[in-house]
């Protein structure tokens, strides 16, 4: 697998080798020893997947200590632009973001380390998206930020009439008014 790092320090992107013959693909998708190697945390708890429309945004999100939470992302089928924003308060790169479009066709993979604030809009219908977490879920320590905060300025590569959003999602703070945890 071919390892390239982000113009933030801690994201990857992740190019596996695909095996292509007439019958179709194969590829790691994940290796527990390789990631050891390149300092991804192996011990996956949980794996989350979610199936999405053309247009959905689901983000930015992210888990405050003690459920704060690194995740691999991929896409199994479909297509996503997908946003990781640094929120390390003592980070030079501080409410910075970096995007990359992950499919079906380019097999990529994001690590994302604790610390981010994470999330993806859908660029087809049927979009399957999946992703390993390194802790589990609390509710209690959700955060977040409104995916089109004016100081973030994200390029979702989508017009903002096109994206459905959760009635959670729509109320998230402001990157102004965020606190970071981390």
């Amino acid at each position: 697998m071919k390892i390239t790092e982000t113009t933030i320090h801690g994201l990857l992107i992740i190019e596996p080798r695909v095996f292509n013959d007439d019958r179709g693909y194969f590829y790691e998708s994940y290796n527990k020893s390789k990631f050891t190697e390149i300092g991804i945390p192996t011990d996956f708890v949980q794996d989350n997947q979610s199936f999405s429309q053309k247009g959905t945004l689901r983000g930015l999100h992210g888990q405050a200590a003690p459920f704060a939470q690194g995740k691999l992302v991929r896409v199994i089928k479909g297509r996503v632009i997908d946003v990781a924003v640094d929120i390390r308060k003592n980070s030079a790169t501080y409410g910075q973001y970096v995007s990359i479009e992950l499919s079906e066709e380019n097999k990529l993979q994001f690590w994302i380390p604790e610390g981010f604030l994470h999330g993806f809009v859908t660029l087809e219908d049927d979009t399957i998206f999946t992703y390993k977490v390194n802790n589990y879920y609390d509710k209690a320590s959700e955060i977040g930020v409104k995916w089109n905060d004016p100081t973030l300025a994200i390029n979702w590569q989508i017009d903002e009439s096109e994206v459905l959003l959760s009635p959670k999602d729509e109320i998230l703070p402001l990157f102004s008014s965020f606190v970071s945890p981390f």
